[in-house]
């Protein structure tokens, strides 16, 4: 693996946001716009279905844990989809499960699997129409950030991949190369992305009016509305809704009900997500110790 840099910021009211940028972005013909800059979601956005179900998957392979923590896995992120935007505490109880599943792992043993699961797994699901709109800001000489609520290491891999800047994610709490099991700050969810967002802008000298987001879900409107230029990609009832009436550009590129069934694990369901993993993921620790 190359080198990378991650960076952990915290604003005044004490939201901590990571980014990590990849050494993957291809040198373009035109010059640098360092004001501009384009920020994807990643779950149903960038590629089919949520980042962390494939990666669950890929470590269900890998007989991490069983078939069926994988489809109460899958449970948990729909019923996580329908109550969170109702529920908030759902959220919250989402946190505090949603790394305890690396605790005692190394950050490279991670990284290695997230390589190995995204060529598998996540590659042939990654929209090629959302690609292409990444690529042209990058043509365009402007940097591009992928923004999930999956952990960072994962983030990175894709951008690193796709060839893009970086990503910003959900950070994880390392000491001496290893997890512990906890999060530094918020789930990167909701708020949280847009809060990020500015954060990173501040840090990069971007201006939020010249930068553009991308996103599949109404979670992310408050990301969306921070930016001047908002697309609204495969969205959900929410976003299409707000799109249309805020006149923001659309984007689909799914077709017919195969699409709907592809985009059942989102982005919303990130953090319980994580959390189901843990129970797996506990149960292989403990037989690999046992």
């Amino acid at each position: 693996m190359g080198t990378h840099k991650v960076t952990v910021s915290t604003d005044r009211q004490g939201h901590t946001a990571g980014w990590a940028e990849t050494e993957a972005a291809p040198v373009t013909p035109v010059a640098p716009d360092p004001g501009a800059a384009a920020f994807f979601d990643v779950d149903n956005t960038m590629m089919q279905g949520a980042s962390i179900y494939w990666f669950a998957r890929g470590l269900a392979a890998r007989n991490h844990f069983t078939t069926g923590d994988l489809a109460r896995f899958a449970w948990q992120q729909l019923r996580f989809r329908v109550l969170a935007t109702e529920h908030a505490g759902d959220v919250s109880q989402a946190k505090e499960a949603a790394l305890a599943f690396i605790e005692g792992w190394r950050v490279d043993d991670v990284e290695r699997l997230a390589e190995e699961i995204f060529d598998e797994l996540m590659a042939p699901r990654i929209w090629v129409g959302t690609h292409r709109l990444a690529q042209r800001h990058l043509d365009a000489g402007e940097r591009v950030w992928l923004v999930s609520a999956a952990p960072i290491e994962i983030g990175r891999v894709i951008a690193s991949r796709l060839g893009l800047t970086g990503a910003i994610g959900t950070v994880a709490e390392v000491v001496d190369g290893a997890y512990t099991g906890r999060l530094v700050g918020d789930l990167m969810h909701g708020p949280a992305k847009a809060e990020a967002v500015t954060q990173l802008a501040a840090v990069e000298g971007l201006d939020l009016s010249r930068c553009a987001a991308y996103s599949d879900s109404s979670n992310d409107l408050p990301m969306l509305s921070s930016v001047g230029r908002a697309v609204a990609v495969n969205p959900d009832g929410g976003l299409l809704r707000q799109a249309r009436q805020r006149g923001w550009e659309v984007r689909d590129f799914r077709t017919g009900r195969r699409a709907v069934r592809i985009a059942v694990p989102s982005t919303a369901a990130a953090g319980v997500l994580a959390g189901a993993v843990s129970a797996g993921l506990a149960l292989h620790r403990r037989r690999r110790t046992g």
